[in-house]
C-alpha cells in the first residue's frame, strides 16, 4: 500500500520505491537526530553572543582538520563502512559529552557549551554531507531530478519530529538528556546506509565500483575543487548563502535576546521557528521541488531563493524588527531546504565518486564553515562601525542579486555536463 501510495504522489518507477524509501528514511534519521541538538545549540549561541564569531572560528579550524581526515577514510574503505562509521563517531562524541555534562563541576558548563556548541556545527553540516553523498553516488541525475525532493521530505520529518520533540521536553527536561535521545535515530541511519550499500552494491560484488574504496588520496578530492570552474562556481553559490545566512542568524541570535530574558523560554522559541520553517519546507518538497525543477530548469530553480532573500533583506532594513525577522527566516528556511537544498544536490550528479564525496565535503563543510567564519566577522566589523540591524540587512540585499546570478550560471553548467552519457545500470549507477 505504501508504495503504490509512493508511486501516485511521486514520479518515481516501480523499482524506485523501495531505494526511494530508505533514503528517505536515512534522511529522517540524520534531521531527527540533528534537531533534537539543534534548539540547544542556537540556545547557547543567544547566551553567549559576545563569543559567537569565536566559537565559529572553532569550528572552521576543526572543519580544516575532519575534512582530510574524511577523504582519508574513505579512501581506505568503501561506502559500506566509512558512511556507518561517521555517524556512529557521532554517537560515541554524545555519550562523552553526556558523561561531562554529568560528571564535571558546574563551573565548566560554560566550556562544554561551547565546545559542544563547536561540535554540534561540525555534526549539522558533516551528518547531511555524507548523507547526501551517498545519494548523489547513488541516484542518476535524472533521477535526482525526480526523487530528491521527495527524499528531502524524509530530512524535513525528521526535523519536524526533533523540533517538535524538542518543544515539548525544553522546559521539561535538562537539556543535556536530549544529547542521549539523538543517539538513537543515528544509529537506525547507520543500518539505513548500510541496506542503501547494499541494493546499489550489486551484492558485494568487488568488481562494482561502489564495493571499493575512493580512487585518490587524502588530498586529491581538495585540489580538484580548486582547478574546477564548476566546483569553485558552487563554492561561491555556498558563501554567498552562508552570509545571507550568517545576517539573518546573528540578527535573530540579539533581537531573541533583547525579547526574551529566559534562556528555556528562548530554547522553545528557537524550536518553534524550526517548527514553523519546516512545516513549510516539507510543502514545498513534496508538491513543488520537483515540479518546479522539471519545469523552469535546474538554475532558475536555484535562482528563487536569492532573488526572495534580496527582497527580504530590503523588507528587514525598512522595518528591523523582531516579528519581520522571524516571518523573513521561516520563508528563508522553508526556500532553502524545500526548494534550493535538493536542487542544489543535483549539481553533484554530474560528477565523478570521488568529487560526490570528498570534493563535496571540503565545499558543503569546510567552504561552508569558512563562508559562516568571514560573515561573522564581517557582521561583527559591520556593528562595530555602528550599523545598525536595518542597515546591515539592506547592505546584504545587492549581494543577494549576485547570489541569483551565479545561480543561474550554475544551471547552464549543470544542462551542459548532464549531456555527457552517464554510467548504465550494469555499470553501477541508478537502482
Amino acid at each position: 500500500m505504501i508504495k503504490t501510495l509512493l508511486l501516485k504522489t511521486v514520479a518515481a518507477r516501480e523499482e524506485e520505491a523501495a531505494p526511494l524509501l530508505w533514503a528517505t528514511a536515512y534522511g529522517f534519521c540524520i534531521m531527527f537526530a540533528y534537531y533534537v541538538l539543534r534548539a540547544v545549540r542556537d540556545e547557547i549561541s543567544a547566551a553567549d553572543r559576545g563569543n559567537l564569531q569565536y566559537l565559529w572560528t572553532a569550528v572552521f579550524l576543526a572543519m580544516l582538520v575532519i575534512v582530510p581526515l574524511y577523504s582519508w577514510v574513505s579512501s581506505r574503505w568503501q561506502r559500506g563502512v566509512f558512511v556507518p562509521l561517521v555517524n556512529r563517531f557521532f554517537i560515541a562524541n554524545l555519550v562523552l559529552f553526556y558523561a561531562a555534562l554529568v560528571m564535571l563541576p558546574e563551573g565548566a558548563r560554560a566550556w562544554i557549551d561551547r565546545v559542544f556548541y563547536v561540535w554540534a556545527s561540525v555534526f549539522a553540516l558533516f551528518a547531511v554531507t555524507v548523507f547526501w553523498g551517498l545519494m548523489v553516488d547513488c541516484f542518476r541525475n535524472e533521477q535526482g531530478k525526480r526523487l530528491f525532493g521527495f527524499i528531502a521530505v524524509g530530512s524535513s520529518l525528521g526535523a519536524i519530529a526533533g523540533s517538535a520533540l524538542t518543544a515539548a521536553l525544553a522546559q521539561k527536561l535538562p537539556p543535556f538528556i536530549l544529547l542521549l535521545v539523538a543517539c538513537v535515530p543515528l544509529e537506525a541511519a547507520c543500518w539505513c546506509a548500510g541496506v542503501l550499500h547494499r541494493r546499489f552494491g550489486g551484492d558485494a560484488n568487488p568488481a562494482r565500483v561502489e564495493n571499493r574504496p575512493l580512487p585518490g588520496g587524502t588530498w586529491t578530492g581538495i585540489v580538484t575543487v580548486f582547478r574546477s570552474p564548476y566546483l569553485l562556481g558552487i563554492a561561491g553559490y555556498i558563501l554567498l548563502m552562508t552570509y545571507a545566512s550568517t545576517v539573518l542568524y546573528f540578527l535573530q541570535a540579539d533581537l531573541i535576546r533583547d525579547a526574551l530574558a529566559d534562556r528555556a523560554a528562548r530554547t522553545a522559541l528557537f524550536a518553534q521557528i524550526d517548527l514553523w520553517s519546516n512545516t513549510c519546507t516539507i510543502m514545498l518538497q513534496v508538491f513543488v521541488a520537483a515540479r518546479v525543477i522539471r519545469w523552469i530548469g535546474v538554475g532558475a530553480t536555484l535562482m528563487v531563493l536569492p532573488l526572495v532573500t534580496a527582497v527580504g533583506f530590503i523588507w528587514l532594513g525598512t522595518y528591523p524588527q523582531l516579528t519581520v525577522l522571524i516571518a523573513l527566516q521561516v520563508a528563508y528556511r522553508a526556500l532553502r531546504y524545500g526548494l534550493a537544498k535538493p536542487t542544489r544536490e543535483v549539481l553533484f550528479t554530474v560528477l565523478g565518486r570521488e568529487e560526490k564525496y570528498k570534493s563535496k565535503a571540503l565545499l558543503d563543510a569546510a567552504i561552508y564553515r569558512g563562508g559562516d567564519l568571514a560573515s561573522g566577522w564581517i557582521f561583527t566589523g559591520l556593528k562595530a562601525l555602528g550599523l545598525a540591524a536595518g542597515a546591515i540587512a539592506l547592505a546584504a540585499a545587492p549581494l543577494a542579486a549576485l547570489w541569483a546570478v551565479l545561480a543561474l550560471w550554475l544551471g547552464r553548467r549543470q544542462d551542459q555536463a548532464a549531456k555527457i552519457p552517464q554510467p548504465t545500470l550494469e555499470q553501477g549507477a541508478g537502482p
